[in-house]
């Protein structure tokens, strides 16, 4: 693969510390692909919101994502930025915010993520009608599917098409869409369309509330995804942030072996993480990679990689790398 202007700059300058581990990191991705693998990448933080489709999407379109774990946020957070681009706006000095100027946000539904303010007419509630007519057609035809599988169906539909602003193919969820990559959003009752969701079960809207299926249902589906991919290749796992969106299918290995009691099946072939968490508090999502080793959930030889910095300036990096950019 040929390096662009991206991957020259950085394969010259990145030589030490957490910039050397970026490089070797995104070797190893590359030489795991290379050998016939494949690869889960898990999205925390508010990764969408910081656009991180720019770069994600080609990487799912290039065939180098196999499968994703995500919070709710970073599900919805990319569809809003889908349709309402145009109305968000930046606070560059968002450090500098006073109480009554968040409270002025607030007044005006603007919604803000660090230095980014989503808007919630145009976002939100636009996601929301949308996926209201879904939840209760399914509701009605007495169907179920999970959180990622509404989303889906809505853009094979083109039912906010009309709403677009920037280009879809700059959306990592639409690109996911298209290769129906297998999503799994743990937690999702912990996002605005979860809470979406609730509201509507609440006010009897929706009858059934099982009509969107649960994490433990996910858990389930990844277990089998786990089981049938893993017997033709290795499965990576490339972690961005930690919390849920990690902690959760990195755990499908140690539950096939030591809760299903199954023998034979490979644990995660290759690991990275980028993350500003650390071990001194005892963070899970600051734990260094051999830690897993002892959960069962990578190998004494597993590929092992730690790049302790910002995940918006790295992972486009890492991609660009991979991508040879």
């Amino acid at each position: 693969m040929t390096n662009g202007a991206v991957s020259q700059f950085v394969r010259h300058h990145f030589r030490h510390f957490n910039a050397a581990a970026l490089v070797d990191a995104a070797d190893a991705y590359r030489r795991h692909l290379d050998q016939g693998g494949q690869m889960m990448i898990t999205l925390a933080g508010a990764m969408s919101t910081a656009e991180l489709g720019l770069s994600l999407a080609e990487m799912i379109r290039q065939g180098k994502v196999h499968a994703i774990s995500c919070t709710g946020a970073n599900l919805e957070e990319d569809i809003f930025n889908l349709i309402a681009h145009d109305f968000y706006e930046r606070v560059p000095h968002y450090r500098d915010l006073s109480p009554q100027q968040e409270q002025e946000l607030l007044e005006r539904h603007m919604n803000r993520v660090t230095d980014t303010c989503i808007p919630e007419e145009e976002a939100m509630r636009r996601l929301e009608k949308a996926l209201l007519d879904e939840w209760m057609q399914a509701d009605r035809n007495g169907e179920c599917y999970f959180p990622h599988e509404f989303i889906y169906r809505i853009l094979r539909a083109g039912k906010l098409e009309q709403y677009y602003q920037i280009d879809p193919r700059d959306s990592w969820v639409y690109a996911a869409m298209e290769r129906n990559l297998p999503i799994y959003v743990p937690g999702w009752e912990d996002s605005t369309t979860g809470n979406m969701y609730a509201a509507h079960c609440i006010t009897g809207e929706i009858r059934n509330v099982h009509t969107v299926r649960t994490g433990i249902e996910y858990m389930i589906d990844l277990a089998d995804w786990y089981t049938r991919t893993s017997a033709q290749a290795s499965i990576g796992f490339f972690q961005i942030g930690g919390g849920i969106a990690g902690d959760f299918p990195i755990c499908v290995v140690p539950m096939l072996h030591q809760d299903l009691g199954r023998e034979g099946v490979p644990v995660w072939g290759y690991f990275c993480q980028i993350s500003d968490s650390t071990t001194s508090y005892g963070s899970y999502s600051g734990a260094v990679p051999n830690e897993k080793i002892t959960w069962g959930k990578l190998a004494v030889d597993t590929p092992k990689f730690i790049i302790e910095s910002d995940a918006t300036i790295v992972a486009p990096l890492m991609f660009a790398l991979i991508l040879g950019w």
